[in-house]
């Protein structure tokens, strides 16, 4: 089977975009797999562009095991710019797991979108195992040098550590090992941030639940500055920092939503084999 799909990365976090408006691609998890290997195509996410309903475009996201997710924030961001360049729409809207996101295209490849209610006040939020609170997560191996992680959930599960020095973090050794642990029953991404001190620019290391390390994640950069301000570290509005470039995050409490603001790529057309 041969068909056409896009690459496209924000800030060097990269997916496989497959258009399932006109043709019905349908690819097993074994196949997702073996498309996501980095020795063949390789992405952080692929996601498939539903047909129109409901004045939403519907869209799936699946990590590279296989596994299908409930939010991607800079994908989500790639696939509004992508669609705004059907009829020149500056403003879409996207439906991921249930959630209504509002996409506005701001300037040549510079997308904000609405990543939709942020939930964080019960362990059935996240979820984490009964009874934890999310926002004193201590795990034994890391609480004497790291202190308690904060989690929120922004479409996807998130658990934010804040550190002095997130390049000492060795994120490869522990973030799968934090990502699988007990008290995470749909596992969990996780952050490493630093936060200068002007509490308005933010370093940050992640480990993607299903993904490992990436060069960046939207929604990891959402949960962070949401976490910030929370405990009284961060601005409302912050720039999470990543090694190609920021995203400017809006966390607004009142209505408990947070944007997004960033760059995305050009849009390249691919051809798959499977």
């Amino acid at each position: 089977m041969e068909f056409k799909a896009y690459k496209m990365d924000g800030l060097g976090n990269d997916f496989v975009i497959i258009d399932r408006r006109e043709d019905d691609v349908n690819l097993s998890k074994e196949q997702i797999i073996k498309i996501g290997n980095r020795n063949n195509v390789g992405f952080d996410q692929i996601i498939f562009i539903e047909k129109k309903a409901n004045d939403a475009f519907p869209i799936k996201i699946y990590n590279p095991d296989g596994i299908e997710v409930g939010a991607c924030g800079n994908g989500s961001r790639c696939i509004a710019y992508l669609i705004s360049k059907e009829n020149n729409q500056k403003k879409i809207k996207l439906e991921a797991d249930k959630r209504i996101l509002k996409a506005e295209i701001l300037g040549e490849k510079i997308v904000k979108i609405n990543m939709g209610l942020t939930k964080f006040k019960g362990w059935k939020d996240i979820p984490l195992i009964e009874g934890l609170d999310p926002r004193k997560v201590a795990i034994d191996f890391l609480e004497k040098e790291y202190g308690l992680g904060h989690c929120v959930n922004v479409g996807n599960p998130h658990i934010v550590f804040f550190v002095k020095d997130c390049e000492k973090i060795d994120i490869e050794k522990i973030g799968p090992k934090i990502e699988n642990h007990h008290y995470f029953p749909e596992r969990i991404n996780v952050t490493f941030a630093e936060v200068a001190d002007d509490f308005k620019n933010i370093k940050v290391k992640v480990w993607e639940r299903g993904a490992g390390k990436t060069k960046a994640c939207g929604t990891a950069a959402c949960a962070t500055v949401v976490v910030g301000y929370l405990n009284g570290l961060t601005e409302r509005i912050c720039n999470v920092h990543f090694k190609e470039g920021a995203l400017e995050i809006f966390s607004d409490m009142v209505d408990c939503h947070v944007y997004m603001t960033g760059p995305v790529s050009d849009i390249k057309e691919i051809t798959l084999k499977i």
